[in-house]
């Protein structure tokens, strides 16, 4: 069985993300992705993040088709779940460069013998960008 790994913030789920979500299911039999927690997204993102709790993030992945299981994480790189679930291939969404992926999770992504995907956006949607709008129509 090959399995494939994503991972991400997902604060609001978009056709962005899910375009992500099913090109992934693509290259595999199974499809698992690491959800940062809340803890991790503050660290990540700053002051007003996340956006919508872990649970509501959880329920809203697992609720799409093409996902077989959510592992919420901690910290703020997947390098320990890259260790301890070894997945055949992780996919990384269009806004990545193999230069600008994070060095310490790609060597643990070679050490266990994940394959590394970049996916193309699929449509140019942003987290950020819907913020930026619902602000201006609050």
């Amino acid at each position: 069985m090959k399995t494939v790994f994503t991972n991400g913030c997902f604060e609001i789920l978009h056709a962005g993300h899910i375009a992500l979500l099913r090109e992934a299911a693509r290259r595999g039999h199974k499809l698992i992705v690491g959800l940062n927690s809340d803890e991790s997204v503050l660290l990540l993102k700053g002051v007003g993040h996340p956006l919508q709790p872990v649970e509501a993030r959880k329920f809203a992945l697992e609720s799409v088709r093409y996902v077989d299981e959510v592992v919420v994480f901690d910290e703020m790189r997947v390098t320990r779940l890259l260790l301890e679930l070894r997945p055949n291939v992780w996919v990384k969404g269009g806004d990545y460069t193999p230069e600008t992926l994070n060095k310490s999770e790609v060597a643990v992504a070679k050490e266990v013998g994940a394959e590394i995907v970049i996916v193309p956006k699929v449509f140019n949607v942003h987290t950020s960008d819907i913020m930026r709008k619902l602000m201006l129509t609050v």
